[in-house]
């Protein structure tokens, strides 16, 4: 059997007990039977194979698979790495289907932007993990000036299809984001840093829309109306974890968010057009006007 067969159905696994929750043995190894058919691979296995894959799944993706002997049935227990291994189910799936055939051109269009800077992910991931300062060249988009940093580096978010590093920049002991499209000539340091007690990557966004946060700034309480058809595309596409559902029939839907309100927020919303109404607040109502107004003005 393959590499690739290995992995596959090591995902394959996993991909079952995310959808089921709970999944007895019998249940697993139908669902890798019909695996087997999408991929043209053999992935059937034996009780005592599979014992030994959860070994490897536990090794390769840091992702413990338990039994409940109430539900006589597998979970996995404490999925921290959920993120990260739903987006390597979705790789390896394109990697499948780019390998169906030699020729994917009649059959699949591509994206023609595609974000800058993705070579650098696996140094910096290494750098945070290892506490490595790390040094490059940035250029911002509304500077020509190009500048030198040294930073010691604390995690990586993405945000609307582009990568950035967050990360405490020595310059004024400052964390800032810097997005890896603009990074150029990245070099990882053998000097260690202590990385920050109770620096929380997530809950420094918690309150953002995007990379653009507010510290110190409470989130507001957000209202927004959609016409039904744009409201399914927000519902099946939430902006935010917050994001509640307060009015969903025939003839609006309406949420509430508890977010701060930023510029890629408010860039967002714009997107919308004339498909959506703000309930509140009225100040962010009073943006959204104003900025539409400059535009009617800017293109009459």
């Amino acid at each position: 059997m393959s590499k690739r067969e290995y992995i596959l159905r090591y995902l394959s696994i996993m991909k079952k007990l995310r959808k089921s929750n709970y999944a007895t043995f019998e249940e697993i190894s139908s669902f890798l039977e019909l695996e087997s058919d999408r991929y043209s691979f053999e992935l059937n296995i034996s009780k005592r194979t599979f014992q030994r894959d959860l070994n490897e799944i536990r090794t390769l993706f840091n992702m413990d698979i338990r039994f409940d002997q109430s539900k006589k049935a597998y979970y996995i227990d404490d999925d921290e790495e959920s993120d990260a291994n739903n987006r390597m189910l979705e790789a390896f799936d394109m990697f499948n289907s780019l390998n169906m055939t030699d020729k994917v051109a009649p059959y699949m269009i591509f994206e023609k932007r595609r974000p800058k800077g993705i070579e650098n992910l696996n140094g910096l991931l290494h750098s945070i993990k290892n506490h490595l300062v790390i040094g490059f060249t940035y250029k911002k988009f509304w500077d020509d000036d190009i500048s030198q940093r040294i930073v010691e580096p604390l995690a990586l978010k993405e945000s609307r299809y582009r990568w950035y590093l967050i990360a405490t920049d020595l310059k004024d002991g400052t964390i800032k984001s810097f997005g890896l499209d603009r990074i150029f000539d990245l070099e990882i340091t053998k000097k260690n840093f202590d990385y920050p007690i109770g620096f929380d990557a997530n809950e420094m966004f918690r309150n953002s829309f995007g990379i653009i946060n507010k510290p110190g700034e409470s989130a507001e309480k957000v209202v927004v109306s959609f016409n039904v058809f744009h409201g399914k595309f927000v519902k099946s596409f939430p902006f935010h974890h917050s994001q509640k559902i307060l009015i969903d029939d025939k003839k609006e839907f309406r949420i509430e968010l508890k977010i701060q309100i930023t510029e890629d927020f408010i860039m967002e919303l714009m997107s919308f057009g004339d498909n959506l109404q703000i309930i509140s607040p009225k100040k962010l109502k009073n943006e959204f006007c104003r900025i539409l107004k400059n535009g009617l003005e800017k293109n009459k």
